[in-house]
């Protein structure tokens, strides 16, 4: 099976390249494609995407103005073309060779989509910011409570779908409550959900990390929309 890596961009400079080599130097993982979309970026990051990447492999989407992750996910799953489908972020908060461990549930026919937790496993992970685990945590439970499933990280940026699975999604949300979206949309498709335990190396303000504390009250509301009145 034919895997299509979606990496939502939006002022990544420093760390595209990296990003994008660490993709294509994992072993084990069969990519079909590399879908980079550009969500308006005002670093020069889309004057990187247009001078490089030029490779078959890569697909390259723009948005002309910054719209916010969902947004550039749906735009990138549109293009996916693979069976399998995995989001990674742009910058280096997780580790692209761990990609085949989240696709490995799906490829034993075990699982239709596998979420990464940065909360089990035994890798290494940074130690940053308390609030945001408490609010992780919390966000997790709430979702929980409303989809019945028993996720330890809702919030984690690698999910992998199958791609029929992400074939009966729409996904609505343009910023970060696109997470507590899919989530919320996968449990209610009966689906077979495994979790595996992921590396966390995460950022700090200065080193670029963009999520805030309004992205936490929009999840709020989102978990509650799709859990409670959407179908």
């Amino acid at each position: 099976m034919q895997v299509s890596i979606v990496i939502p961009i939006y002022n990544e400079r420093e760390t595209l390249h990296s990003i994008v080599g660490r993709v294509l130097a994992v072993e084990g993982l069969s990519v079909k494609e590399v879908i980079l979309v550009d969500d308006g970026s005002t670093d020069g990051t889309r004057e990187v995407m247009e001078n490089a990447f030029s490779e078959p492999i890569f697909k390259k989407l723009y948005h002309e103005v910054n719209q916010g992750k969902g947004a550039a996910l749906r735009t990138g799953f549109a293009e996916a073309t693979g069976d399998i489908v995995a989001i990674q972020d742009a910058d280096l908060e997780y580790d692209p060779e761990e990609l085949p461990k989240l696709v490995r549930p799906i490829l034993r026919d075990r699982a239709d989509v596998v979420f990464g937790s940065r909360f089990i496993g035994s890798g290494a992970h940074r130690v940053v910011f308390y609030w945001h685990m408490l609010g992780n945590r919390f966000l997790t439970m709430l979702s929980n409570m409303l989809t019945n499933l028993n996720l330890t990280d809702m919030e984690c940026c690698y999910k992998v779908f199958r791609r029929e699975v992400l074939e009966q999604i729409t996904v609505e949300e343009s910023r970060f409550g696109v997470e507590p979206e899919l989530t919320s949309k996968v449990s209610k498709l009966k689906v077979r959900i495994y979790e595996v335990g992921i590396s966390y190396y995460g950022r700090t303000y200065e080193e670029g990390k963009k999520i805030g504390w309004r992205d936490g009250v929009r999840a709020i509301y989102v978990i509650l929309k799709y859990g409670l009145f959407r179908k």
